[in-house]
């Protein structure tokens, strides 16, 4: 039996198909315009009219939500918080550490590792910290940070089974060159964040990558540059932005968008585990949170990731930046797929894994489906 999505419009993250049909099982067999459609026995049809189909999202970097943690380290509760993930176009995920101690990272690498053996919707580790600059910490806490340290990195990695794809560290350390080229080799990319590093220091980085652009590192001035102009003057760097107009002012996402195009920009959510959840107190790394008015702040006031969903992420950055519906797949799925090749991933075509969105005119999600498997609220 075959799912035959007919008569939607279909952006692939190659281009855009009107009045199109889409053919898939756990794979895409079959995609184009519907006068090239051929009937199957075993179809099961559904008709799209008016609606808007694109690939699945691709998240690099969530912490968490409904009410569960990476960091946890429970396989139960990870698979939970996962597959409620879908419901918001989730279809690919790294999920993301923070700075903890090397017991309790270790205890969410194994935890991690377990879910992903069955639960497809993990592609990926991203540890955020803890080799990060104490003096833009965020919200991570300063008595677990610590210099790059390959061999603890190393045994990290080996507990996930080699599934960290992503690490954000700080460059400015002494260790961090030896570091960079340790991840190069086991096909990991190196992101700078929580960084206090100058221009002059990051012109010998081999980081491809910044996480969360604009936040949590050395800003943007006149005289220095800092990470966020390092990162917005090279044309390599692939830059994660938080587009729930907290974090980052649409002002300041247009300017980002303008100088790095759709291809070098990769929307997150940075969520954590209150996302989901009724407004009121969290926690975040045995810090207390205070969610109020969509915004996750500890109690000094510093923002403690997000509880944005993604299908809000991916339309306020058409409403932020004016971009339409082809720029903002690149960014929600075409440009993580092809940065952390993920090769069944990303994109609407024979051969890939069946991961889609579909969203009515108004762009609301009705319906995504993981692998083929069907998840509507």
């Amino acid at each position: 039996m075959k799912t035959v999505l007919k008569h939607g419009t279909i952006y692939t993250g190659n281009e855009k198909i009107v009045d199109g049909y889409l053919r898939f099982g756990k794979k895409i067999e079959a995609v184009g315009p519907l006068n090239e459609y051929k009937a199957a026995p075993d179809d099961v049809v559904f008709d799209a009219t008016n609606k808007i189909i694109i690939p699945g999202f691709i998240d690099i970097h969530s912490h968490g939500g409904y009410g569960f943690d990476s960091m946890d380290g429970e396989p139960a509760q990870i698979e939970k918080m996962v597959n409620d993930m879908v419901h918001e176009g989730i279809t690919s995920y790294f999920a993301t550490t923070m700075t903890q101690s090397p017991t309790a990272i270790a205890k969410a690498m194994r935890g991690i590792k377990k879910v992903a053996e069955h639960n497809p919707i993990i592609q990926g580790i991203h540890l955020e910290g803890p080799f990060i600059s104490p003096v833009f910490k965020g919200a991570q806490p300063e008595e677990y940070i610590q210099a790059p340290d390959i061999e603890l990195f190393n045994e990290w990695n080996e507990l996930a089974g080699h599934l960290i794809k992503l690490v954000t560290y700080a460059p400015e350390y002494k260790t961090a060159s030896a570091f960079e080229n340790y991840c190069l080799k086991h096909s990991i990319v190196p992101s700078i964040g929580h960084s206090n590093a100058k221009r002059e220091e990051l012109r010998t980085s081999k980081a491809s990558h910044v996480t969360h652009l604009y936040n949590a590192q050395r800003e943007f001035k006149h005289r220095q540059p800092g990470v966020t102009g390092h990162a917005l003057l090279e044309d390599n760097i692939y830059c994660e932005i938080i587009a729930d107009g907290f974090h980052v002012s649409p002002d300041m996402i247009r300017l980002a968008y303008k100088l790095k195009g759709p291809e070098k920009l990769e929307l997150i959510t940075d969520s954590m585990r209150a996302k989901g959840m009724p407004e009121g107190v969290s926690e975040l790394g045995g810090q207390k949170v205070i969610v109020k008015d969509k915004q996750a702040r500890l109690e000094t006031g510093n923002l403690a990731g997000s509880v944005l969903k993604y299908q809000d992420a991916f339309r306020n950055i058409m409403k932020f930046t004016g971009c339409g519906i082809e720029e903002a797949v690149l960014m929600s799925s075409v440009n993580q797929a092809r940065e952390f090749c993920l090769k069944d991933k990303g994109i609407l075509s024979v051969g890939k894994d069946a991961d889609l969105n579909l969203f009515d005119d108004e762009m609301q999600l009705i319906k995504t489906y993981s692998m083929g498997k069907s998840y509507q609220d």
